[in-house]
């Protein structure tokens, strides 16, 4: 059986919906960094940025574009960028890529997505019923063990 950790922190939760903080900042040059409440979303790849913050975070190690599919099924270029930091409020930080997309902003604001990625690499799960973060304790490895053997 396998317990999960709660975190008590600033979650926002309306029908499933889960927004967190996140503090995102450029590895190479940390001074460089942006703050904002992202929209957990399990089902997007990585850290999705409206394109129009790229320039507050600097220049990068490296860039590449990809194509990507959207929930309503159209198909829009990013560009992944990093290395960068990642911090999700509450849980430690990690090192991963963002991915600069264009956005519209919804009521004055964007909207940045949190997705699965970021939060196995920061052993976070998503509780949708009780609208929160959760910590997951171990990392599981037991698929790693079968392969192997």
């Amino acid at each position: 059986m396998r317990t999960l950790l709660l975190r008590q922190t600033r979650w926002l939760s309306r029908m499933g919906r889960i927004l967190t903080h996140v503090t995102i900042a450029n590895a190479l040059d940390p001074a460089r960094e942006i703050g904002c409440e992202a929209l957990v979303d399990t089902g997007a790849w990585g850290l999705m940025l409206p394109r129009a913050w790229k320039e507050r975070l600097g220049a990068f190690q490296m860039t590449r574009t990809v194509e990507m599919v959207t929930a309503d099924q159209r198909v829009v270029s990013g560009e992944v960028c990093g290395p960068v930091t990642i911090q999700i409020e509450g849980f430690e930080p990690v090192s991963s890529e963002v991915t600069f997309v264009d956005m519209e902003p919804e009521g004055g604001r964007y909207r940045p997505l949190l997705g699965y990625t970021v939060l196995e690499q920061a052993g976070v799960a998503a509780d949708p019923v009780g609208g929160r973060l959760l910590k997951i304790p171990h990392l599981d490895l037991r698929a790693v063990a079968r392969s192997s053997g």
